[in-house]
């Protein structure tokens, strides 16, 4: 997936700080983009609102 350079990328609180496990996410359209920070060109997952709230959610419980 081709993802423009206006995109804001933001790591998630619980990524390690050491650079290790690191995890960005960005808001695209109605879509959430995620993507493994040390690897910024590689692939991205994209998420529609509705399945990343149900996913957060479930992370939350």
């Amino acid at each position: 997936m081709e993802t423009s350079d206006r995109l804001v990328w933001r790591k998630s609180s619980r990524s390690d700080n050491n650079g290790g496990a690191c995890v960005e996410v960005a808001d695209l359209d109605k879509n959430i983009l995620v993507r493994d920070s040390k690897d910024p060109s590689g692939p991205t997952l994209r998420f529609g609102n509705r399945a990343w709230s149900a996913f957060v959610s479930g992370l939350k419980r």
